[in-house]
C-alpha cells in the first residue's frame, strides 16, 4: 500500500517528562514525530490541552501529506482500565477526565496503558514480532510492563496489569530488626537512579544521561547508583520469567535501551536470579522501537480497532 493512498494513525505516548506523538502507517512506519515536554505539575486540564494540540499539528502534518487519519492512540504512563478510562493518577491527573472523548473530537480514540501500547508495538512490528509469548518491560521515568500472548499485550481483569515497580516489598532488617519496605521505582527508574546519585555525590545532577555518563567515565558513586539499580530490576523481572516463562524479554524506555553498566548489570541480574536452567538463557533484547514504541504501538491498536479493514502488521 502506498503512503499517498493509505490512512495513517496518530500516536501519542504520554509519560512523566515527554508526550512524544507521531503518525504512523499500518505498517509501522513513521511518518512525522514531534516530542513535547509534559510538565505534569501544572495539572490534567493543562497536559490536556497540549496533548490535544499536538494531535492537531500531527493531523494538519498528514493533511499536508496526502495522508487521511483514521484513528488517534493514546498512550498514559498510568493505570488504564479495560473501557480506556484512566484509573489512577501517580503521575498524570487524568484519573476522571474524559480523555477519550475529548480526542474523539479529531478521530475516533483509544486509550491505553503506556506498557500495553509499547508492546503492542514490539509485538506486531519490533523485537517481539517472532515470539508467542513474549514479556515487555519499560524503565524510564517510571517502571512497567506487559506479558504479551499470540500479538496481544494481557490486560487482566481490570486492566491493572503490569504494575511491576510502584508497591513495596515488606521485609524485615536481619542484623538491626527494622522493618524495610522497598518500592523499586524508587530505586531503578530514571528519577531515582538522579535522587539517588545527588545524595550519594552530593551534586545537582538533571537527569539519569547525566548519571549513566559519570558511570561510564568511571565515576564511583554513579557505579555504584547505577550497579545497584540494575540489580534490583534484574532480580524483581527475574521473578516474572520465574512465574510466567516467557520465550524472551524486549526491554524499552529511555533507561532500559541505554546500554552500558545499567544493560550490562540488569541482563546479569536477570539471569543471575532466574531459578531454572531452562529458562536462563532466553533472549533479552532491546525495544527496535526504542522510545518511539509508545506511540507507535497506540496508533496501531486504534487503527486495529476503528480500521477493521487495515490490516496492523509489518
Amino acid at each position: 500500500m502506498s503512503i499517498e493512498s493509505s490512512i495513517c494513525g496518530i500516536g501519542l505516548d504520554v509519560g512523566g517528562t515527554k508526550i512524544a506523538g507521531g503518525l504512523v502507517t499500518p505498517e509501522g512506519k513513521i511518518i512525522s514525530r514531534r516530542v513535547i515536554p509534559t510538565l505534569p505539575q501544572r495539572g490534567g486540564e493543562a497536559v490536556l490541552q497540549e496533548a490535544f494540540a499536538l494531535a492537531v499539528s500531527l493531523r494538519d502534518d498528514a493533511l499536508a501529506a496526502g495522508l487521511g487519519v483514521g484513528a488517534v492512540g493514546i498512550g498514559v504512563g498510568e493505570l488504564v482500565d479495560l473501557q480506556g478510562n484512566v484509573a489512577s493518577a501517580q503521575t498524570i491527573p487524568w484519573r476522571g477526565v474524559q480523555v477519550q472523548e475529548r480526542f474523539a473530537d479529531l478521530a475516533p480514540a483509544v486509550v491505553e496503558a503506556d506498557s500495553r501500547a509499547a508492546a503492542f508495538c514490539e509485538a506486531k512490528f519490533g523485537a517481539g514480532r517472532n515470539h508467542r509469548i513474549f514479556l515487555y518491560v519499560t524503565i524510564g521515568t517510571g517502571i512497567g510492563s506487559s506479558l504479551v500472548l499470540d500479538g496481544v499485550p494481557y490486560a487482566g481483569a481490570h486492566g491493572s496489569s503490569g504494575t511491576l515497580a510502584s508497591s513495596p516489598l515488606t521485609t524485615r532488617c536481619a542484623e538491626c530488626g527494622a522493618v524495610l519496605r522497598p518500592v523499586l521505582e524508587q530505586i531503578s527508574s530514571g528519577p531515582a537512579i538522579v535522587a539517588r546519585y545527588n545524595e550519594l555525590a552530593r551534586r545537582s545532577v538533571a537527569n539519569g544521561e547525566e548519571v549513566l555518563g559519570a558511570a561510564a567515565a568511571g565515576d564511583r558513586h554513579a557505579v555504584h547508583v547505577v550497579q545497584t539499580a540494575a540489580e534490583a530490576l534484574g532480580a524483581t523481572v527475574a521473578l516474572l520469567v520465574n512465574v510466567l516463562d516467557p520465550e524472551a524479554i524486549v526491554v524499552g524506555g529511555g533507561l532500559g535501551t541505554a546500554g552500558g553498566v545499567f544493560w550490562e548489570r540488569f541482563v546479569a541480574s536477570t539471569r543471575e536470579h532466574i531459578w531454572s536452567e531452562t529458562q536462563r538463557d532466553l533472549p533479552i533484547a532491546t525495544a527496535e522501537y526504542a522510545n518511539n514504541a509508545g506511540f507507535v504501538g497506540a496508533a496501531a491498536l486504534a487503527l486495529r480497532k476503528f480500521q477493521p479493514g487495515v490490516t496492523v502488521e509489518r
